[in-house]
């Protein structure tokens, strides 16, 4: 499953290398580059003043080439970034080798800097999410936005939505046997029903529902997801139980549907199929997707692996899967990986563990748009917890699994155009 090629929906155009001036090459190998994470936000940077930039896929760890500036060089000063200056006859050198047919290497372009919407709650610290995490260390500007303003039709405005580890079934993150005695559950709890009554609907679970239609009526129109642990399995649950009750009273006021696993719909899902639910409230799990529990592998061997792909032909994920490393460190979270029995048959397997049987990292396209899952919490916190202290980024520059999340980000910003008819 993990060789299987999407056909996309788009083409990507490649760059000439005629007419170039001197250019900064951003190295992204392991052996060169100091801060791998905030180069993709001088790439953000360099997209903003309208410079020409390229990514080259598989050279030197996916490097970036921009056309030089001043304020391009105190800024890669400034944020620590490693950096060359090359000559005319370097960029052309270079790209004569990516453009070789015997090169499992591409060129690039990318367009504009995306504009980015994390969808999380407004009293979410920082440091309880990798992605807000990381965009903020890199430098890389968002908005956060929520369930209002996805009711209202905002995500129009956005290229690149991040789902925030949220519950979209209504069952608030299957918290209730360890925490519903503990204030913030209790105080969590309030102000989601607090919501749901000021947005004109009963429960939790409804609201969560037509939030994930729009999400997905977004992702259809053409638009880039991003999601990471629960937010993952949890939208699929909740598109797929559409019309159903899959809520206990502890969570919704009433008890769920008799015999609700015979009434989920699997073909109202993005990546997941043919999953049984976790009935019991008092389990830490939403179903049969998630690995966590299935899992038998010691923190020091705890590894996945990147898949190779074509980069002149399979672009998309020769993006995605841009790094310094194929093996990265695996991390935990409520979601951890996820079972490739549940995984649908059109969904592309990036980051694997064979060790484990599971899938960490996967992609896919719905419509006119795209998405991908990533499973785990927090990429340099093995097994965070509740309470546990925020990760200090500083500490991991060079991070293979943040690298990641970053690819994500700059994958809207590639130059497309109209596929032929």
């Amino acid at each position: 499953m993990g060789c299987l090629r999407i056909l996309l929906p788009v083409t990507f155009f490649l760059f000439s290398i005629s007419g170039f001036a001197a250019h900064i090459l951003i190295p992204m190998d392991e052996e060169t580059q100091t801060n791998h994470l905030k180069a993709y936000g001088i790439t953000y940077y360099a997209l903003e003043k309208q410079l020409e930039v390229r990514w080259l896929l598989n050279y030197r760890g996916g490097s970036f080439l921009i056309s030089d500036s001043e304020d391009l060089q105190k800024e890669l000063k400034i944020r620590g970034v490693s950096y060359e200056v090359i000559s005319d006859s370097k960029t052309t050198s270079i790209l004569e080798e990516i453009k070789s047919p015997s090169k499992n290497m591409e060129s690039v372009e990318l367009e504009k800097a995306p504009k980015i919407a994390v969808y999380s709650p407004g009293d979410a610290k920082p440091w309880d999410d990798a992605v807000t995490m990381v965009l903020t260390y890199a430098e890389i500007p968002y908005d956060i936005i929520y369930d209002r303003e996805v009711l209202n039709d905002e995500l129009v405005l956005y290229d690149w939505l991040h789902l925030h580890h949220e519950d979209f079934t209504g069952q608030y993150g299957k918290f209730y046997r360890s925490f519903r005695t503990t204030p913030w559950y209790i105080e969590d709890k309030k102000n989601a029903e607090e919501m749901a009554a000021s947005l004109g609907y009963n429960k939790v679970s409804e609201q969560k529902l037509d939030v994930a239609l729009k999400i997905k009526d977004y992702v259809v129109g053409g638009g880039f997801m991003f999601a990471m642990c629960s937010a993952t399995d949890s939208f699929d649950i909740a598109l797929s139980a559409e019309g159903v009750d899959i809520a206990d009273p502890m969570f919704d006021g009433d008890p769920s549907e008799p015999n609700y696993q015979n009434k989920i719909d699997y073909q109202k899902t993005f990546a997941f199929t043919d999953y049984v639910l976790e009935r019991s409230p008092m389990v830490y799990e939403f179903s049969s997707i998630d690995m966590t529990e299935k899992r038998n592998i010691p923190k020091e061997s705890d590894y996945f692996t990147l898949m190779d792909f074509s980069a002149k032909w399979d672009v998309v994920p020769t993006m995605l899967t841009q790094n310094h490393t194929r093996l990265v460190k695996g991390f935990m979270g409520q979601t951890t990986a996820y079972n490739p029995n549940n995984i649908k048959v059109n969904v592309l397997i990036m980051g694997e563990s064979k060790l484990n049987g599971e899938a960490r990292y996967i992609h896919g396209v719905k419509g006119k748009g795209f998405f991908t899952f990533y499973g785990g919490h927090d990429p340099e916190d093995y097994q965070h917890r509740v309470g546990d202290p925020k990760t200090e980024l500083s500490l991991h520059p060079t991070s293979p699994g943040y690298r990641l999340i970053l690819n994500n980000v700059l994958f809207p910003a590639a130059k497309k155009k109209p596929q032929k008819t």
